[in-house]
């Protein structure tokens, strides 16, 4: 898939039903790390997750039961950009549906070898086994 270098955040939800519209919560990660504003408007567009299936709740509307698990596992390695500084310091990076990696030790910018070191429901954490040299 080729995503437009205009994209802003991409991450995983549910659409929900609130007083006769739907509804797509933002993670409050996107607004802190800088991916969007709040009050802005953008455009937004929708993939149907694979192998989500959809159940009618009691109030009659369909929506996703099944929790996605995190598309990255403890003891994993991947090659990653950088993407910014987080509040403390730290690196971060996104992954698949825009899960945060967290990577102390880093720099905006800095391509870098990493092997996931503590997986949680919405954040990872890794360690830098290896710096990249931007040109390879």
């Amino acid at each position: 898939m080729e995503i437009a270098d205009r994209l802003r955040c991409l991450f995983s939800g549910t659409i929900e039903e609130r007083d006769g519209s739907y509804q797509i919560e933002i993670p409050k990660s996107e607004l802190e790390l800088g991916g969007v504003d709040e009050g802005a408007t953008y455009q937004v567009a929708l993939l149907r997750s694979p192998g989500k299936t959809s159940e009618s709740t009691d109030e009659g509307s369909s929506r996703s039961r099944d929790s996605q698990a995190p598309p990255v596992e403890e003891g994993e390695s991947r090659q990653v950009e950088i993407e910014g500084i987080g509040e403390q310091g730290d690196g971060i990076t996104r992954v698949e549906r825009g899960f945060v990696v967290i990577v102390p030790d880093t720099e905006k910018g800095e391509r870098v070898r990493i092997t996931i070191t503590d997986v949680r429901d919405s954040v990872a954490f890794a360690e830098v086994d290896e710096r990249i040299d931007y040109y390879e």
